[in-house]
């Protein structure tokens, strides 16, 4: 008997997906991206370009297969971040649905510079937890699609 869909019940299995895997973020039009699933990361991060506050907005440019990509969600608040390497950081907080393969589900993501990471996005801990176990030695096991090519 498979065991029931909810995080919170004992005989929950989470679904497995690898170290990077093909992100979407439909509500914006962005995807699919490469993403870090890193475990060592409390939050969620997008390469941004172009970050411009206003009132209770954030505007941002997102690239991808170099397409720009202008978007606008409601600001959730600025969120104190620290890299790996000790720098730290003030970032955007924006809220907007995530999909990886047939999954979906809504994640508070960081806007930031990420041009130096390898990968335009990174999901930490509060992205998965309760949703996904993470296979170190794999990658892209449920986003099969492959990259488009222009």
């Amino acid at each position: 008997m498979p065991p029931p869909k909810t995080s919170s019940h004992p005989l929950f299995w989470p679904t497995l997906i690898g170290w990077r895997e093909r992100v979407r973020l439909p509500a914006i039009g962005i995807g699919p991206i490469v993403a870090k699933i890193d475990t060592g990361a409390r939050s969620a991060a997008l390469h941004a370009e172009d970050i411009r506050i206003s009132g209770q907005k954030v505007r941002f440019r997102v690239s991808v297969d170099g397409r720009d990509h202008h978007c606008e969600l409601a600001i959730r608040g600025r969120r104190r971040v620290k890299s790996t390497s000790g720098h730290s950081e003030t970032r955007p907080v924006v809220e907007t649905e995530v999909a990886i393969g047939n999954h979906r589900f809504t994640a508070e993501i960081t806007l930031t510079d990420r041009t130096d990471m390898g990968v335009p996005m990174l999901l930490g801990r509060a992205s998965i937890r309760g949703r996904f176990a993470v296979h170190p030695g794999r990658s892209f096991i449920i986003s099969h699609e492959k990259k488009k090519l222009k």
